[in-house]
């Protein structure tokens, strides 16, 4: 579908002003010359048993029991389409779907990749009107108190990365999906939307603010000064900067980085779910909650993939002190900045997201951690959407098989 929505325009336009470039236009994207391997290297894993835990975990979170295992559905009407599901809130998120999709790609499970991507053109995407070429989710409020209807920046990152992964590893022109052009249009949507759109329409703007670089909460005026920590994607960024050429994504790379360092609280290294541009809080988002865990994934992914912030490291070692302090086996899954507890159970989630962060850390007890998200159990029941996916995003970048393609 054409995008463009400019006054009198006949072609869609790229970022630098120019008709929109191609699938063979993108440039190769490179990674780091090696990728460390936590498992076999810290632990002393064997190359089969990773290989035999990691399938296990894809079988069950994809192809297990669907009342108790599975997140992976197929669409019963189509044949061609699935999507990932939030069991316990009964949804369907462009969170779970382009995690699932960064999953199958690093995996190279091209079957399941297109089928989530096709359910996602076909269901998610608007057609017409002011969101169109966004993708429209469920996002929780600051209060928490119910989720509503958005185009979350998370998932449409997360949904632009698998694209250029599988342009990468499969090639753009080898099946029915021209990946590389769909993630060209999803990176031009979301630097550009309100240019694509004529203006500010509906109150739908950029996902990225043009002055700070920074990435919105969610693409709306109303959001206009807030971001989530957990949404600021560096290494990604770095990668968009490779394969575009675009000088911006560079930018936003530098201006990420920056935001975490005025975020995180200077001696837990606690980060909120929601914070605005100088660093403060947003009130009603201001602990370190489920939202922030992914935070600590993207932090490890930049640090292994480009490792130009020593900042990072400091914070792994900061986090890590302060849930030893805690007690390994006891810290509970959500705490004010200044470390007061706020929730008091154990979260599988957090506990997968600590072991990544060991991957960092320079610390004794980094072990520790590696070790508990090793031995973590894949989580089963209502509430397994959200752990299952950090439990195998955990495994793929603690073995060093989350990739860059």
């Amino acid at each position: 579908m054409a995008l463009c929505a400019l006054p009198a325009c006949g072609t869609t336009v790229d970022w630098l002003g120019n008709d929109r470039m191609k699938s063979d236009e993108l440039r190769p994207l490179t990674g780091p010359p090696e990728y460390p391997n936590a498992l076999q290297d810290v632990l002393g894993k064997t190359d089969e048993e990773i290989a035999s835990r990691i399938n296990d975990s894809f079988d069950q979170l994809f192809y297990g029991d669907w009342w108790n295992e599975a997140i992976f559905y197929p669409d019963l009407s189509n044949a061609e389409q699935a999507y990932i599901w939030d069991v316990l809130h009964k949804q369907v998120r462009t969170e779970g779907m382009g995690l699932g999709m960064m999953i199958t790609v690093q995996l190279d499970k091209r079957d399941e990749f297109d089928r989530l991507w096709r359910y996602a053109k076909d269901w998610l995407e608007p057609s017409s009107g002011p969101r169109q070429g966004y993708f429209m989710s469920w996002c929780d409020t600051p209060r928490g108190d119910k989720a509503v209807l958005c185009a979350d920046p998370y998932g449409l990152q997360q949904l632009a990365m698998a694209l250029l992964f599988a342009h990468g590893r499969w090639g753009s022109h080898s099946g029915s999906i021209d990946y590389g052009a769909d993630a060209i249009a999803l990176l031009e949507v979301m630097r550009h939307k309100e240019t694509l759109n004529g203006g500010i329409d509906d109150g739908v703007t950029n996902t990225f603010d043009a002055e700070t670089k920074l990435v919105f909460d969610v693409p709306h005026v109303d959001a206009a000064d807030t971001t989530r920590p957990s949404a600021e994607m560096p290494a990604y960024y770095e990668l968009w900067a490779q394969a575009t050429g675009d000088p911006f994504w560079s930018e936003a790379a530098t201006s990420a980085r920056e935001h975490w360092r005025r975020t995180a609280h200077p001696r837990t290294g606690l980060l909120p779910e929601r914070a605005h541009f100088d660093g403060t809080p947003v009130t009603g988002s201001a602990n370190f909650d489920s939202e922030s865990y992914r935070t600590l994934l993207n932090l490890a992914l930049d640090h292994v993939w480009f490792g130009v912030d020593p900042w990072q490291v400091e914070e792994a070692d900061r986090l890590l002190a302060f849930f030893s302090k805690q007690g390994i086996d006891y810290y509970f899954s959500s705490y004010t900045l200044e470390g007061v507890p706020v929730e008091f159970d154990r979260a599988a989630a957090l506990i997968a997201m600590n072991g990544v962060t060991g991957l960092v850390a320079t610390t004794e007890e980094r072990a520790e951690y590696i070790e508990a998200a090793w031995a973590t159990e894949l989580t089963v029941g209502e509430s397994r959407y959200y752990p299952g996916l950090l439990h195998l995003l955990s495994l793929l970048t603690l073995s060093g098989q989350f990739r860059v393609y």
